[in-house]
């Protein structure tokens, strides 16, 4: 009795074990995907076309192993870019940093430049 009671204990820590796995795999899915590894420094692959007609290349920093771009840099200007991070968000992506974030769900994301200053924009992929 005590081995079946061990057997069905393993088998539901199994299955919590592979239930966890499942939910990170889509919580993966919530932040902007890459190429893999290889897009790590290349700016083209995601760009960030705005109302305002300008681009706004995001370049990855660190990639996770399933794609999701975990840091960036987010090209403004001309003095390079700014550093951006990926927050944990329950639907959708943000990606902030000092005095500038990216609020995103899917092709469509928000700007801002602070508090009073957001403008649409669409990703556009190379």
């Amino acid at each position: 009795m005590r081995a079946a009671f061990g057997k069905f204990v393993f088998a539901g820590l199994l299955g919590i074990v592979a239930g966890m796995g499942t939910s990170s795999a889509r919580a993966a899915d919530l932040g902007l995907m890459t190429s893999g590894p290889s897009a790590i420094g290349n700016c083209s692959e995601i760009v960030f076309v705005c109302e305002n007609g300008r681009q706004y290349p995001l370049c990855p920093i660190a990639v996770s192993v399933v794609g999701e771009v975990v840091t960036a840099s987010l090209h403004t200007g001309h003095r390079g870019g700014a550093h951006v991070r990926l927050v944990p968000m329950g639907v959708g992506y943000r990606y902030a940093g000092r005095g500038i974030w990216l609020d995103g769900f899917r092709e469509n994301a928000l700007l801002n430049f602070g508090k009073h200053s957001q403008i649409a924009c669409t990703i556009q992929r190379s």
